[in-house]
């Protein structure tokens, strides 16, 4: 059954950061460049790179971990919703909408952030306007993540530094980089962490064909657990980056977009159910990580802007089969 998370109440600590230093780089603010849903290596998730979400237009074929991934039309079916600007790059400096956090939320939390592409950078900055204490790694190393530190006051860091101590990390980089991240990456993790798996498939576009996606039937994210060899919360694959930073609304009003959650932790699914309530957006449980092909790449509830009863409906009606241009 879908669940509002309905949690409102005070306002949010603002975080300044260093935007002069922006500045006098002479960086003009501007939104971000479109982007799909879904990660990437150092980014978040969209076919092209490393980024975090839906992708509606074909990505660039063969681009790199890192690379930028293009500009999807809106509204286009066949691409990924969230994905990522070029991890060293500024990104959209546009300043994040802000509303009142849930009451009762508790101690601000450490977050680490793997992948600073558009659904990475994004999370970022609407995380440290929050109050949270963000530390951000891409595939490039940390020197390349200075301009997205100075708008943010997030802590740029290596990839095997992210999790430390963090009670919630944000995988959003490419799949075909899942395999490359270090083993033991969550050993020195805070216990009970939530690792969020932002991540899509797209094995014509970028990942290559992958077997046991394909062949053995597993989820996206049933895949990328058996990698990284912890479980995960998939959430934001099919999110657009901008809309994290334009879309947020308070807990109750009519218009507030809703994302679908799917993980075999519960209690890891109830922090990251109220930390995406907290950042503007209702949440509907899409059951484990068997049912998360629910909300993969071209299925109704990818990309969908819709509340908690569309989402709801939108889920129902996925189907299984797999189409051809999401075939290796």
């Amino acid at each position: 059954m879908a669940r509002r998370s309905g949690r409102a109440g005070g306002p949010p600590r603002r975080r300044h950061g260093r935007r002069r230093g922006l500045r006098r780089r002479g960086h003009r603010r501007r939104g971000a460049r479109g982007t799909r849903p879904g990660g990437g290596a150092g980014g978040g998730g969209s076919p092209a790179g490393e980024t975090g979400g839906p992708v509606r237009a074909g990505p660039d074929p063969g681009a790199g971990v890192g690379a930028q991934g293009p500009s999807p039309p809106a509204g286009s079916r066949n691409s990924p919703p969230s994905s990522e600007v070029d991890p060293g790059h500024e990104g959209p400096a546009r300043s994040p909408r802000r509303h009142r956090p849930p009451e009762g939320r508790g101690e601000d939390m450490k977050i680490g952030i793997i992948g600073a592409g558009n659904i990475g950078g994004n999370l970022t900055r609407r995380l440290t306007a929050l109050g949270h204490d963000v530390y951000v790694a891409n595939s490039r190393g940390p020197h390349t993540l200075k301009a997205l530190a100075e708008e943010t006051g997030a802590t740029p860091v290596t990839v095997e530094e992210a999790p430390r101590g963090a009670e919630i990390v944000v995988v959003t980089i490419p799949l075909k980089a899942v395999p490359d991240l270090p083993s033991g990456l969550f050993d020195e993790a805070a216990d009970g962490v939530a690792v969020i798996d932002t991540g899509n498939y797209y094995p014509r576009q970028r990942d290559g064909r992958i077997a046991a996606i394909e062949d053995e039937g597993l989820t996206e994210s049933r895949w990328t657990e058996r990698h990284i060899g912890r479980p995960v919360i998939k959430a934001f694959n099919g999110t657009y980056a901008q809309d994290i930073l334009d879309r947020p609304l308070p807990a109750g009003d009519p218009g507030r977009i809703a994302l679908p959650v799917a993980g075999d932790d519960e209690a890891a699914k109830r922090k990251v159910r109220d930390l995406i309530d907290e950042l503007g957006f209702d949440t509907v449980d899409a059951g484990g990580i068997d049912d998360s092909w629910r909300q993969q790449p071209d299925t109704p509830v990818y990309g969908l802007r819709g509340g908690v009863e569309a989402v709801t409906k939108a889920l129902a009606e996925a189907s299984p089969e797999r189409k051809p241009e999401f075939s290796g």
